[in-house]
């Protein structure tokens, strides 16, 4: 399509410098790469590579339409908030659309990162030097790991998209969801098969592993099975993936990687770190579950198992800052009465109903307090002022895993916007000093999974031991989808699993007539438009294209149904 074309042009330009200083009648360039002289040697593939990965970072610019952003204010624990003029986030939360772009950028960085994965594939057989055919072959692993990862996240938010393999793009129809989804198992299979058995922490932070094939293909599988119900993965030019398969490998994943259980479920989350937990009151001077002091496992830990990865060194370039703990963080003043939390935009307040249910099903789950802000504790704030910034949707809770996280200068006294000012000298302004990785893939989810696909209550026990509770002794699907809502709330898959499991109408409904306050003034959710349940049948769950794509394709793609009608449209509060 035209849009693609120009946005392929856009990428491949991104891959090659544009400066030379030929010589009139010399007709070889020894200074511009193109594709006559590049790539040839292992640092060039590894600029290809690097490449496909950069568009991870860069679909962070932009929050407001990313899939965490939008999966985290869809689901039933969440709310958009924000200010009053925060309607595209206000709108995805009921399931209406503003604007005729609205996901654009999403659209955009993801077929960016399948373009430079198709050039990168394209390439790789041009490279002299390789150091073994393990080097090369993880190569190839790695960039089939993130074209599947790019795919299927489209898969997730639009339905049926188009399959584009090659750099060459095109004007090109949606494909199947049959289609897609063979060819987000292949290149998992691939991945999986070509890349080697190297455990934790023996491997570059941030690289794709087997380790995370195997984990995202387990994601994908029940993705695909449980909502198009359907038993069994399709790959190209035929054959499966079966439930076993992905059993093994799940198992593989849990026996060989070298990844496990963080010791204390708190110590997966900045608020923990020694720069900011002893000033903290929750925190200070306690012991975790595994009887040794609270202290965060740090970025890269052994739970981490794929990972968005941020710099210090370009932190004022976007896309190099976590921007979600800046979104996701109360509008607050950062000092005293406010510790340890910085100051953000104001978005995704937590549902009351998500504290109430958690507190009625697991009244004595760490968990809760660990994952959740209640503004009215003063062990959490002391002091919290409601409407600052006109703040809408407000509920006075606040999720405390993706957050802006302070602390206090133990020389100086000061508090500085963010404790990574002081962990590793990043920039002291609200836009800059959040550098902590956005995890994507945690071993908990692999053990979660695994119970899951086999049935089985080893995997959630392990889970809930690390949280300080008790095994359950029979499995079931109930108990798997309570393990799953409360261990892996606010990390961008309650939205997916209540999707796949076909719980999404009743959930979404619990959300009409909670208490918010819009700019401090108490009221109850009103249902917006038709309603969750019928907005929901009408799309299927999945989020319309941008309106230029298809404008630009000349009729080839069509919008998703459920969007073009005037009740789609968010009119605002």
């Amino acid at each position: 399509m035209k849009s693609r074309i120009i946005l392929y042009c856009v990428a491949a330009c991104s891959l090659f410098s544009m400066y030379s200083c030929d010589d009139f009648l010399d007709t070889q360039n020894y200074v511009k790469k193109d594709t006559s002289n590049f790539p040839q040697s292992v640092d060039d593939a590894d600029q290809l590579l690097t490449g496909v990965y950069s568009e991870l970072n860069l679909i962070n610019m932009d929050p407001d339409d990313g899939p965490l952003f939008i999966a985290e204010v869809a689901s039933d624990d969440r709310f958009a908030s924000g200010g009053v003029n925060d309607n595209t986030a206000q709108g995805a939360d009921k399931l209406l659309r503003y604007g005729v772009d609205q996901f654009l950028h999403t659209w955009e960085k993801h077929y960016a990162g399948i373009y430079k994965a198709n050039m990168a594939l394209e390439s790789y057989e041009k490279i002299q030097g390789w150091e073994s055919d393990a080097q090369k072959n993880s190569f190839y692993g790695q960039t089939y790991f993130l074209r599947a990862y790019y795919y299927f996240t489209l898969a997730q938010m639009f339905g049926e998209v188009p399959l584009i393999l090659t750099s060459e793009g095109g004007n090109l129809p949606k494909s199947s969801a049959k289609e897609i989804y063979a060819q987000i198992a292949t290149d998992l299979k691939n991945a999986i098969e070509m890349m080697d058995a190297t455990k934790y922490p023996n491997f570059e932070s941030g690289r794709a592993t087997r380790w995370a094939g195997e984990a995202l293909m387990a994601r994908v599988f029940l993705f695909y099975t449980g909502y198009y119900g359907m038993t069994s993965l399709p790959l190209v030019g035929g054959g499966e993936i079966s439930k076993d398969e992905v059993i093994d490998w799940l198992e593989d994943c849990r026996d060989n990687s070298g990844h496990g259980l963080v010791g204390d479920f708190r110590n997966l989350w900045p608020y923990t770190n020694t720069y900011t937990r002893d000033d903290y009151p929750y925190v200070a001077g306690k012991v975790g579950i595994d009887g040794k002091p609270l202290e965060w496992a740090g970025d890269g830990n052994v739970e981490t198992i794929f990972a968005t990865k941020f710099s210090n060194v370009y932190a004022q370039s976007a896309g190099y800052v976590n921007y979600y703990p800046l979104y996701f963080a109360p509008p607050i003043n950062v000092g005293e009465d406010t510790f340890p939390w910085g100051r953000g935009w104001g978005k995704a307040c937590v549902t009351p109903n998500l504290w109430n249910e958690w507190l009625a099903e697991e009244p004595n789950d760490l968990r809760r307090q660990a994952s959740i802000i209640d503004v009215r504790d003063h062990n959490e704030m002391k002091n919290y002022t409601w409407g600052a910034n006109n703040e809408m949707e407000e509920t006075g809770y606040w999720q405390k895993k993706i957050v802006a996280v302070a602390a206090k200068d133990p020389e100086s006294g000061n508090f500085v916007s963010g404790f990574a000012v002081l962990a590793s000298g990043a920039t002291d302004h609200i836009q800059f000093c959040n550098t902590q990785d956005l995890i994507h893939i945690r071993y908990a989810d692999v053990l979660l999974m695994h119970s899951e696909l086999t049935e089985t209550t080893a995997g959630i026990n392990a889970v809930r031991a690390r949280a300080g509770l008790n095994g359950i002794s029979t499995y079931s699907l109930d108990a798997l989808k309570k393990e799953r809502r409360f261990e892996l709330a606010f990390e961008g898959l309650r939205w997916f699993d209540l999707m796949r499991w076909g719980d999404v109408s009743e959930a979404l409904e619990k959300q009409v007539g909670q208490p918010i306050y819009n700019r401090g003034v108490a009221i109850n959710m009103p249902t917006f438009s038709t309603g969750f349940r019928t907005r929901y049948e009408a799309t299927g769950g999945f989020w319309p294209i941008p309106d230029s794509q298809i404008d630009l394709s000349e009729g080839v793609l069509t919008q998703n149904k459920g969007w073009t009608e005037t009740d789609a449209i968010f009119q605002g509060w």
